[in-house]
């Protein structure tokens, strides 16, 4: 809504509570300098696969686009490794 959508069905995204709180109404964020400003990962527009990995529960970058989300939402923090691992070997991820 902040940033002129609306609140229908098809201009929502899942995500889990500490991705949404991350990543809040953020758009970009900054990559190794405060000139260099990345989109983040959008959902409805952009094929995960494209832009991601995952080793051994880690999420790994393979864009520039990826780097920007994965700094963005924390997604390779310590307790989100464990819980992906773990989902891992009872086969609930991916």
């Amino acid at each position: 809504i902040k940033h002129g959508g609306g609140n229908e069905f098809e201009n929502l995204a899942l995500a889990c509570p500490h991705c949404n709180q991350n990543k809040g109404t953020d758009l970009t964020t900054f990559l190794d300098n405060y000139q260099d400003i990345v989109s983040l990962y959008h959902p409805r527009l952009q094929v995960w696969f494209d832009h991601f990995k995952v080793e051994e529960g880690e999420i790994i970058a393979q864009t520039r686009i990826a780097e920007s989300t994965i700094k963005l939402l924390n997604l390779n923090e310590a307790e989100r490794l464990i819980q992906r691992r773990l989902l891992m070997s009872i086969v609930r991820y991916p």
